[in-house]
């Protein structure tokens, strides 16, 4: 890993006093290692070279944008997720309170706001309209999946006279932002670019944390509780719940964790198969069901994709995979499985993905939204760049969109979280 690769682009030399009062700035050049192992810091000082280290976000005494003559702009893009409307919210409030930055626009239904080919006018923003929002799931301000031209947005931004854009999205909405900044970079404006990630799958690299994860986990814990009870009303029964996760199972192994009804953990990250070998699921089940005469499976939307090899693959509007269905695949496969045997079985099908993913943040996941919310604020004020706040070490951080988007953070399958799951579960 190279320090360089953590380099926040900025757009000039932070100059003018910040209006912040009562508060204790963070040192111009704070930073936080990458590596927490003494071993690894150890070696790369050895070999002389530069320690891989995280910007500590925060507010400075010194900043770029001179706030009265800012217009901040705020758009979601992307699936819905607990806490945008708390985002949305202390965005709101950090700018207008803590700087006095005179408007703030609300950019509506994502990226496509920025386009004037769909007719789509801003909100002004202020702290009254806010209000209330965080009591409420969605986002006001809608979202859409897709991309549009970089060049007709950064037009947009410059005719409205916008100096801070806060995008509020995953990895497609971070891949946008950047191509914005670019386009910005090209035409040498002073126009900060800053993303907020959101993405209850918990899949963004180099960011320990991300809203709405923890909110996801609290919430499966019902379908858990309402699966293994009706798996235990049964004579042989099964409750199979399909959850987030389209590359990255952190959902569904932290709600195994955290409800340990569950029986069955199926994650993209550990390969598994129907009948053969070590990891075959259908004879482990049988084994379970003659012993207990229950059991309760939980499996992220993305695991077991090799059973639909050769079949053609779609995208949605963002460029994302659309995987197929493994909820309903194991649900027949168990279903004809017993059948073939003569085993009776009664299987309980759940799928309360967008149950979860519309409804308000809960707990310290709020207090995350809105610490999250203040750091890209302050990050924007002082003039940084085509980042992303970040969490890393219990410290928030401003981190490069393209170190963020490199690749997508996965279970180590050989790591502590996973035997932990391993130690609840079969297979």
């Amino acid at each position: 890993m190279d320090s360089k690769d953590f380099f926040v682009p900025r757009l000039g030399e932070p100059v003018l006093d910040s209006p912040i009062k009562r508060m204790n700035f963070v040192s111009g050049e704070a930073k936080i290692s990458y590596y927490s192992h003494v071993d690894a810091i150890a070696d790369i000082i050895k070999q002389g070279k530069e320690l891989p280290a995280f910007e500590v976000a925060g507010p400075r005494a010194k900043i770029f944008h001179d706030p009265s003559w800012c217009r901040a702009a705020i758009l979601t893009a992307g699936g819905l997720c607990p806490g945008l409307n708390d985002v949305i919210k202390f965005l709101v409030l950090t700018l207008k309170r803590q700087y006095k930055v005179p408007l703030v626009y609300g950019i509506r239904y994502g990226y496509r706001g920025l386009n004037p080919k769909w007719g789509i006018t801003p909100v002004i923003l202020t702290e009254e309209t806010v209000d209330e929002i965080h009591e409420t799931g969605g986002t006001i301000l809608s979202s859409s999946r897709g991309q549009e031209d970089e060049k007709v947005m950064v037009d947009t931004l410059m005719r409205m006279n916008i100096n801070m854009l806060f995008c509020i999205g995953g990895d497609g909405t971070l891949r946008c932002a950047h191509a914005i900044a670019e386009e910005i970079k090209q035409r040498k404006c002073n126009i900060s670019v800053i993303g907020i990630p959101k993405t209850i799958d918990n899949d963004v690299s180099f960011i320990d944390r991300s809203f709405g994860f923890e909110t996801a986990v609290y919430a499966s814990g019902r379908f858990i509780t309402d699966a293994h009870n009706e798996a235990k009303g049964a004579y042989n029964g099964i409750g199979l719940i399909k959850i987030m996760g389209r590359d990255s199972g952190f959902i569904a192994a932290y709600a195994t964790l955290s409800n340990s009804n569950v029986n069955y953990c199926l994650v993209p990250e550990n390969p598994f198969t129907l009948l053969d070998g070590e990891k075959a699921f259908l004879p482990n089940l049988e084994k379970r069901m003659e012993r207990k005469h229950h059991a309760v499976i939980i499996v992220s939307e993305g695991a077991g994709q090799e059973f639909f090899s050769g079949q053609d693959k779609k995208k949605d509007a963002s460029g994302n995979i659309l995987h197929n269905d493994i909820g309903l695949f194991l649900k027949e496969q168990i279903a004809k499985y017993f059948a073939e045997k003569h085993i009776e079985v009664n299987i309980k099908y759940f799928d309360p993905s967008y149950s979860i993913r519309s409804g308000p943040a809960r707990g310290t996941d709020a207090v995350f939204c809105s610490n999250l919310a203040q750091a890209a604020v302050h990050a924007g004020m002082l003039g940084r760049t085509d980042m992303v706040v970040g969490h890393w070490s219990d410290a928030f951080t401003h981190v490069p969109i393209a170190l963020a988007t490199r690749e997508r953070k996965k279970i180590d399958i050989n790591g502590s979280l996973w035997n932990s799951v391993k130690a609840v579960t079969y297979l």
